[in-house]
């Protein structure tokens, strides 16, 4: 059902939110608010917005009931660069934050550990009475296996941990722990932006299977459309509101659309990211998956029986049996998401032919695929 409301501010909007998805005891409100904003919108604005509704102050003491995350949770670690001789590097986080309640009791270290270990290769340890965090990576050759300690790990890597660290939290508010009994929204705001493009996919499924029977109501926004398309039809037989924002500088006022489930946040959204890593040369095993998804799904909507029509050219070459064949074999692996492996030269080559043809055979406006 097509929906479209004219919001005069964020706060408005914040509360606008609320209203949708209730509380845990509303039975006919909905449990998950996913947002797909452009970059600029006011995305991180709304986050702020969402979380101040919640503070009550009574008596000289506030209460909260949302638990967020956004670029401002980020700013709650900060790494120690006034080293001696560069060593025993430190990545500290503000104990005073209830973000960081009663971790000691509650297994952090192994909490965490369970969700990085899908994404990276270096380990940490936790020292809760100085509130840091110290890296060390495990380097093995052919013969030895060492562990450097004290590390400074990549940007990237510390925003993965970051990321983690809350996945934790979700974890123990999901248990329904004691020390975040508080919490009664979670709001997710561009867990992507700074975190590596090929882990998308992973990222959005190991979210979506979290979020999935918490007792909690959860809103999230992103710029990313593969990201939105993904949590989306992980989460879309939940009862979910999904809408599009965006701002009238004519009116001044925020524009939200029901989404709905549109072409423009599943296929497009799809092609897009495959014609990035066809253009950088990052193809992964799982892209034929998604590729020949794409294909069947275009296949039923013109009533070919066979994806291969999708990829045939007039002419008829000898060709489009082969692709199809290549298309079968390769997209019926068993290719992890979770521990991606990078097509070799000749079937990167069939890729970008496969989606090239497809590309061709149905015009696309090419702004769509430039940034």
């Amino acid at each position: 059902m097509s929906e479209t409301k004219q919001i005069a501010n964020l706060k408005k909007l914040a509360q606008n939110i609320r209203d949708k998805l209730g509380t845990v005891d509303d039975i006919n409100m909905k449990n998950y608010y996913l947002l797909f904003a452009y970059n600029g919108t006011g995305k991180t604005r709304l986050s702020v917005e969402f979380k101040n509704l919640g503070k009550i102050q009574s008596n000289e003491k506030t209460t909260r009931d949302t638990l967020y995350y956004n670029a401002f949770t980020e700013d709650l670690f900060y790494w120690d660069n006034d080293l001696e001789a560069d060593t025993d590097r430190r990545l500290y986080f503000n104990k005073n934050s209830r973000f960081f309640d009663g971790l000691r009791d509650l297994e952090m270290d192994t909490r965490i550990r369970g969700f990085l270990q899908i994404h990276a290769d270096f380990d940490f340890k936790i020292n809760y009475n100085d509130g840091y965090i110290s890296f060390s990576k495990t380097i093995k050759t052919k013969n030895t296996e060492e562990t450097i300690t004290g590390i400074k790990v990549s940007r990237g890597e510390e925003n993965l941990f970051v990321w983690c660290f809350f996945l934790a939290i979700v974890q123990l508010v999901k248990d329904e722990a004691l020390s975040y009994d508080w919490v009664k929204y979670i709001y997710i705001d561009d867990p992507i932006s700074s975190l590596d493009d090929n882990n998308v996919v992973a990222l959005a499924c190991q979210l979506s299977e979290l979020l999935k029977d918490c007792r909690v109501k959860t809103v999230i926004s992103t710029h990313h459309t593969l990201f939105f398309n993904v949590i989306y039809n992980e989460l879309k037989k939940e009862k979910m509101a999904s809408r599009f924002l965006s701002f009238d500088k004519g009116t001044g006022k925020y524009i939200v659309k029901n989404t709905g489930d549109t072409p423009f946040f599943h296929h497009i959204a799809l092609l897009k990211e495959l014609k990035k890593v066809a253009d950088s040369g990052k193809i992964y095993t799982y892209h034929f998956n998604i590729l020949r998804n794409i294909l069947e799904k275009t296949a039923a909507f013109h009533g070919f029986n066979d994806f291969s029509a999708c990829i045939k050219r007039e002419d008829g070459e000898l060709d489009d049996v082969i692709f199809a064949r290549m298309t079968n074999l390769l997209s019926h692996g068993n290719h992890s998401i979770f521990n991606p492996v990078e097509m070799v030269e000749d079937n990167k080559e069939i890729f970008k032919e496969i989606l090239n043809r497809f590309l061709e055979n149905y015009k696309f406006n090419d702004n769509l695929f430039t940034e």
